[in-house]
């Protein structure tokens, strides 16, 4: 209900028409986007917003082997309730996110959103049609993250289809590994979306940063993913992008699937438009001449393959040049490296399958041997690949 009441309170979008909007009661400040030397770091300030003490926090079954060897949260258990000691930075941040998103929530004169409810800190990312800002609720104290997408922009790439699509897709998600769009609203030039703040940022970095990751991280992660395109698939969305760009890691390991710009609610599950990332692209996707270019969510499961390989081996499976990346996909043609397991080399063959049909189901997924071995045990399982 609490969500169901916030949603509510959010002004609808509307890139084309300002008539309306200006003659509302909104008023947007004179706060820029960009840096200053008087606005307080707001990073920092969320890292230093509470008690450096041992706090009652929620955690992972995996988190005392994550404590020790930085493995990421396991997602295959459900959450319980324990006294950890974590670092200041983590627990500062995640008390500050848990008290702010309920002072958020419970606010009932809180009827429209406007910038300048916002303290506006660095810059987090950047995209085609705007910039992503760690933001700070002024009343509430609330950590949030603003996306800032120029309307002339949006126009000028015809994408305001895809904008709105995005906002009413994601404002209805509701799963831990999912990215949370909290709210959005608008001015005469930009369109602003309130997103939850993934402390530890792009997932790209991270495997860019290490090269390739070792197998429980990598099995932690797709179980994660599997369970988020669950959800997504239950609810009748397709995302059709999934790749390391679009996910971003939360501040305790955990995957937020985000980027929603190319997801489609699809309740009779054919589709027909080619989108996505050409590497991981399904092949029903690159049909060329083709009558029937139809396909349904298990374009996901592809997309999923093509993650676990890139995550243990470093690289996409096709890649090349786009025609002989196109070319390989038609075929499946790939190789795995000797150095991938028995268990996640089963895994990539069942889920990089030509026939749709014929792909391993999110379910099976989740209870894959590789994915128990290294989730269900959880401690045992990484201290085993560590020694």
């Amino acid at each position: 209900m609490a969500a169901r009441t916030l949603e509510a309170r959010f002004e609808r979008m509307s890139v084309n028409d300002e008539n309306e909007y200006q003659k509302s009661k909104i008023v947007t400040t004179t706060t820029q986007l960009g840096h200053s030397t008087s606005r307080p770091n707001l990073y920092k300030v969320a890292l230093q917003a509470g008690s450096a003490n041992t706090v009652t926090a929620v955690t992972l079954p995996s988190q005392a082997a994550q404590r020790k060897g930085a493995q990421p949260p396991s997602p295959t258990r459900k959450p319980v309730a324990s006294a950890v000691s974590r670092s200041s930075d983590e627990l500062a941040l995640a008390h500050v996110e848990r008290k702010s998103a309920t002072i958020l929530i419970e606010q009932p004169s809180m009827k429209q959103f406007h910038l300048g409810m916002f303290e506006i800190g660095r810059p987090l990312g950047k995209g085609k049609f705007g910039r992503v800002y760690l933001a700070r609720e002024r009343t509430s104290g609330f950590i949030c993250a603003l996306k800032v997408l120029h309307k002339s922009e949006i126009q000028q790439g015809r994408v305001e289809k895809q904008v709105r699509r995005e906002i009413e897709i994601q404002s209805n998600l509701r799963h831990p590994n999912i990215l949370q769009l909290f709210g959005h609203f608008h001015d005469n030039k930009r369109v602003f979306l309130i997103l939850e703040f993934a402390g530890k940022g792009e997932l790209y970095k991270h495997l860019r940063k290490e090269n390739r990751f070792p197998e429980w991280k990598a099995s932690q992660y797709i179980a994660q993913m599997a369970s988020a395109l669950r959800y997504l698939h239950r609810k009748h969305v397709i995302h059709r992008d999934i790749k390391p760009e679009n996910i971003l890691v939360g501040i305790h390991g955990e995957m937020k699937v985000s980027d929603f710009g190319w997801s489609v609610h699809a309740p009779n599950s054919r589709r027909a438009t080619m989108c996505g990332t050409l590497d991981y692209l399904p092949p029903e996707m690159l049909k060329p001449g083709s009558s029937d270019n139809s396909y349904n969510e298990k374009v996901d499961l592809w997309s999923l393959g093509v993650l676990t390989y890139e995550f243990l081996v470093g690289e996409a499976p096709f890649e090349d040049t786009p025609v002989m990346t196109q070319r390989r996909i038609a075929r499946a043609d790939m190789t795995i490296p000797s150095f991938v397991s028995p268990e996640a080399r089963d895994l990539i063959k069942r889920l990089l399958v030509l026939d749709p049909e014929k792909r391993i189901p999110l379910e099976q997924v989740q209870t894959h041997p590789w994915i128990v071995k290294h989730c269900l045990k959880g401690e045992r399982a990484a201290n085993r690949e560590k020694s």
